[in-house]
């Protein structure tokens, strides 16, 4: 199953209906996502190569990612067990659960320039104070400001 965008959660992905994507557009809008409001997030080329792909071949009739028995959403548990086998497979030790790789992904976000504001949208989060744990934990950014006493 091809990863959509790790800001979201392992719920809402697996919870995908086939009729809300705007392929063209590459944006993917989630209906009555966090607080009940509709976002569009947008959507990765490389990823929306993936997901054609993925169409293609499975043809899903009512979840894009279904589970075994036609017409029902995958099955959470699978999705963590194919993270668990991946972990494996580069042999990391650490432990690595979906919602960290999202953390990791907001993280990744703000070290490459990305606003604060973008990614609480991104994330669904309604306060910024959530969204602010990201600047705790990336240093990237802080040992990249340069200081004015470097022009003195």
């Amino acid at each position: 199953m091809p990863y959509i965008q790790l800001w979201l959660t392992m719920r809402r992905i697996i919870s995908f209906k086939t009729i809300r994507y705007r392929l063209q557009a590459k944006i993917v809008l989630l209906k009555n996502s966090k607080g009940k409001k509709d976002r569009i997030v947008p959507l990765s080329p490389k990823i929306l190569q993936m997901l054609r792909e993925y169409y293609i071949l499975y043809k899903p009739k009512t979840f894009l990612f279904e589970g075994q028995i036609k017409g029902n959403p995958y099955d959470a548990r699978s999705l963590q067990v194919i993270l668990k086998q991946a972990i494996a497979k580069v042999k990391i030790k650490k432990p690595v659960t979906l919602h960290w790789l999202r953390h990791s992904f907001a993280t990744h976000l703000l070290e490459s320039g990305t606003d604060l504001r973008y990614i609480q949208e991104l994330l669904g989060h309604n306060s910024s104070k959530k969204t602010e744990i990201y600047t705790h934990v990336s240093t990237k950014s802080i040992q990249q400001i340069k200081s004015p006493f470097d022009d003195l």
